[in-house]
């Protein structure tokens, strides 16, 4: 893609609306723009990336054997009276009317619609185990929306859900969702460390939140540094198997780690000192399991050798769009982002120093097509800018690699290949440099973007 041709609005001043690092970044890096408070459009460098977490999100979902649908943002309101559970999100639930005075509202979340879902086409234990997962708009009425995507009103999200017979089958759903939400987040880029949370207004006894250590985290956690040292890495599981999800549940959990809500002073104080760690940290994906508490509000049952009997279930959510500001806060200098290479918009930026010359001119065009020949996108700056303004660029949008290329490098057959995690250069010539890029994203299986 040449940049000539590409919709990026870049800022050089700081929004002066902008609190944290990771909202200063995207409005300047012109990948959203506020279009009320909290509610944001996506403009091309911010939807790209957004689809290339949600392309990582779908593929470790399928991976664990989990179904994916969409379900309607619109519900009516008569689900959630029939769930018990109309009047406990107050007024950040969004209610609306029609034009034939029924009541809608815009759904927070949907545990109420998949359960009427379920209980029309399911009526068998042989059914069973299912989960069903989405990935679409969602909406809260924040009374003080902030932080740009990390805090706003209109969000978006993946929730799935599990129906089991059992609550044994239901906590291997709940362990099977914790390792791919492990593997999942790794691969951004992230560690994610999963707390013992507060169930909320969704319910359950089990919960844990998946929490990215950050200054600007709105929560208060307090954890054994012991966790920071997990990881998943390329370990492979049977998802089926209820040892192997059991024990990465344990090794992940074993250790303290909570949110606020939960902390426990007595069992923190028992962790050698050294090793007692207060922080904050950003929320960006929980697990539940809440037993029948719906499929008994609303008769979600399955016919049983023994009778009728209600379904175990569990949800199961990941901030997509907030995850794009938690990557952010994780991987940024006073330059503007970083990107890990499993989540960036495009695998590298070329710039050319010389636009108008014959010879750099024809190296960046004969590189962008190497590389999107190999399935590597490239972004090439081709405009008649000065070399620093180009370089200014590349830094603020984050690009893992770039590659320079000028007249005098060329003379001499090579090109210069540049880290933009440790700002280490090499020269290289351009065959070499591909090579190296190839080489480079073998070990990151990055979505399709677009």
């Amino acid at each position: 893609m040449r940049l000539s041709r590409y919709f990026l609005p870049v800022l050089k001043e700081n929004p002066s609306e902008a609190q944290i690092v990771s909202h200063r970044y995207m409005l300047r890096a012109g990948m959203i723009k506020q279009s009320a408070a909290g509610i944001y459009s996506w403009l091309p460098l911010g939807f790209k990336v957004l689809k290339k977490i949600e392309g990582i999100v779908h593929e470790e979902q399928i991976r664990a054997g989990h179904v994916p649908m969409l379900m309607s943002t619109m519900q009516p309101a008569d689900l959630w009276k029939e769930s018990g559970r109309y009047d406990d999100y107050g007024q950040e639930m969004l209610r609306i009317n029609d034009r034939h005075d029924r009541d809608m509202l815009f759904g927070p979340t949907n545990e109420e619609m998949i359960t009427d879902i379920f209980r029309a086409h399911v009526s068998s234990y042989k059914d069973l185990p299912l989960t069903l997962y989405q990935v679409q708009w969602k909406f809260r009425d924040e009374i003080r929306p902030r932080f740009g995507v990390m805090r706003g009103r209109e969000f978006y999200m993946k929730d799935g859900y599990n129906f089991d017979l059992s609550k044994e089958d239901a906590l291997h759903a709940y362990n099977r969702h914790l390792v791919s939400y492990l593997r999942t987040y790794e691969r951004m880029g992230l560690q994610a460390i999963p707390m013992r949370a507060d169930g909320g207004p969704i319910g359950g006894d089990y919960t844990h939140e998946f929490l990215v250590l950050a200054e600007t985290g709105e929560s208060e956690v307090f954890y054994d540094s012991a966790v920071t040292d997990l990881t998943f890495g390329d370990r492979e599981i049977d998802y089926d198997s209820v040892e192997q999800c059991q024990g990465v549940l344990e090794e992940f959990t074993t250790k303290y780690a909570r949110t606020d809500e939960t902390h426990d002073e007595a069992l923190f104080n028992e962790i050698p000192e050294e090793r007692r760690r207060t922080a904050r940290g950003i929320e960006v994906g929980q697990i539940f399991y809440f037993g029948t508490k719906y499929s008994e509000a609303m008769g979600a049952k399955v016919q049983t050798a023994e009778g009728e009997v209600p379904v175990h279930m569990g949800s199961h959510g990941i901030g997509v769009s907030r995850l794009l500001g938690a990557i952010i806060e994780a991987n940024h200098d006073d330059n503007g982002i970083i990107w890990p290479e499993g989540v960036t918009p495009f695998h590298c930026g070329i710039v050319n120093l010389k636009q108008g010359d014959e010879a750099a001119d024809a190296a960046c065009e004969s590189l962008e097509k190497a590389l999107a020949a190999l399935g590597l996108e490239a972004l090439y700056d081709d405009r008649k800018e000065r070399a620093g303004g180009k370089f200014a660029t590349m830094d603020l949008i984050g690009l893992p690699w770039r590659i320079t290329v000028g007249p005098r490098g060329l003379k001499n057959g090579v090109v210069e290949l540049t880290s933009r995690r440790t700002g280490e250069s090499e020269e290289l010539t351009p065959e070499a440099a591909v090579a190296k890029l190839v080489e480079i994203y073998a070990g990151h299986r990055t979505p399709q973007g677009f």
